[in-house]
């Protein structure tokens, strides 16, 4: 089976272009392909497949099996893929994820795809459609007691759940590593959860850290960025406009309240082209 791996800062998955590969048991591979050690490594699988909705389809799995709804710098190296590897000519596409379509601006330099700005399309902030067991309409800096710790989380869905959590330390002071499954197996969060520790710098600048369901901490989580900044907009922290940093780089993250979308600009590489022998 021919694969590519590519990053987006560092969030890695290991891509298949299913146009021309079959696989049997995707859940099974992205468990074996994915280990650090005796596999690929990579935070999961994506299959670029055929759609009779978009363009293309990606079907992602993370490094434990379990099905991945959406991924945002996943979604950005399916457009370089495609556009780089000659399935496309064209500069905007569409991709469908179990997280709705998404809407791909490719930016192209010496015919190479450079950056790539996604409509992220509407936060999802109903409690029940998150899904998170919370009172009310929205969970806006609501508590949540984890390992005896009171915490305060903001709720946003970008195709997949987050929990976006704000310390006032830096966040690569935090022990993830203890906190993050404590959060993603809460009893609050039935598909279990991604959380997001940040701290916000100014206006238009915040930074954190993710540990993501079903991968652990990532050094980057384009959702995840995404959800940072619409919580940080509904908690009166930041503009609408906001770089998030992260462990692997930034993202442009832009949240336009009049078509109540979402956009992440950022960047998509190819760390190098394999074969897998089983």
């Amino acid at each position: 089976m021919k694969f590519t791996k590519m990053q987006g800062l560092g969030n890695d998955y290991v891509y298949v272009n299913c146009f021309e590969e079959k696989i049997d048991d995707p859940s099974a591979l992205a468990v074996r392909i994915s280990d650090r050690h005796f596999g690929v490594g990579a935070d999961g699988l994506i299959m670029i497949n055929p759609s009779d909705k978009a363009d293309f389809e990606m079907e992602m799995y993370n490094a434990d099996g379990s099905r991945g709804e959406m991924c945002g710098n996943g979604i950005r190296c399916v457009a370089k893929y495609v556009y780089d590897y000659g399935l496309t000519d064209k500069t905007q596409i569409s991709v469908e994820t179990l997280g709705g379509i998404k809407y791909l601006d490719l930016t192209v330099e010496n015919g190479k795809v450079k950056l790539v700005k996604v409509d992220m399309g509407k936060p999802e902030l109903e409690p029940a459609k998150i899904p998170v067991a919370a009172d009310g309409d929205r969970a806006v800096n609501v508590p949540i007691v984890v390992d005896g710790q009171e915490y305060h989380m903001t709720c946003v869905s970008m195709g997949n759940p987050h929990a976006v959590i704000y310390v006032d330390c830096d966040v690569k002071e935090l022990p993830l590593e203890i906190i993050g499954p404590k959060f993603e197996n809460h009893e609050r969060f039935p598909n279990r959860i991604n959380t997001e520790f940040v701290r916000v710098l100014d206006r238009n600048t915040v930074e954190m850290r993710v540990w993501e369901r079903g991968s652990g901490e990532t050094l980057a989580c384009g959702t995840g960025a995404c959800a940072v900044a619409v919580s940080s907009v509904l908690n009166g922290l930041t503009e609408n406009e906001v770089t998030v940093k992260l462990l692997g780089g930034d993202l442009q993250i832009k949240w336009d309240r009049e078509k109540d979308t979402v956009y992440m600009t950022g960047a998509a590489e190819v760390v190098f082209d394999g074969e897998w022998k089983e």
